[in-house]
């Protein structure tokens, strides 16, 4: 059974930190690229960060540069999400998601998606 679960997610104040994971199984992890996206309520969801499939290439949203970091361990079936300088507008539900994309910040090509955890931030 494929599955993505997110962890991490929680309360902090602005300018926390928080580190989110994301557990792969069920699938070929290391094959596919995974990215970060995030939800804010009624807003529409929206790309964060990406990373490809072997680490070499990373994307990330202009709102996250220098304050989110993505990485993975391909050996533990693991990316991780490290977000430095949090702010009150960084509050959403944040999904991980994986798949043989082109373009690494649509949504369209990721083929698994998590069920998400919500990172709020108190400012």
């Amino acid at each position: 059974q494929v599955q993505l679960v997110e962890s991490g997610g929680g309360l902090t104040q602005a300018g926390g930190s928080l580190r989110l994971s994301c557990a792969a199984s069920g699938f070929t992890f290391r094959s596919y690229t995974v990215g970060w996206f995030r939800q804010a309520p009624d807003k529409e969801r929206e790309f964060v960060a990406a990373i490809s499939w072997g680490g070499d290439r990373t994307l990330y949203a202009d709102f996250v540069k220098g304050r989110f970091t993505i990485s993975r361990d391909n050996a533990k079936k693991m990316t991780y999400l490290q977000m430095s300088s949090l702010q009150p507008e960084d509050t959403a539900v944040y999904y991980c998601a994986a798949g043989h994309v082109i373009k690494f910040e649509h949504t369209t090509g990721y083929e698994h998606w998590g069920q998400g955890t919500q990172v709020t931030v108190s400012s």
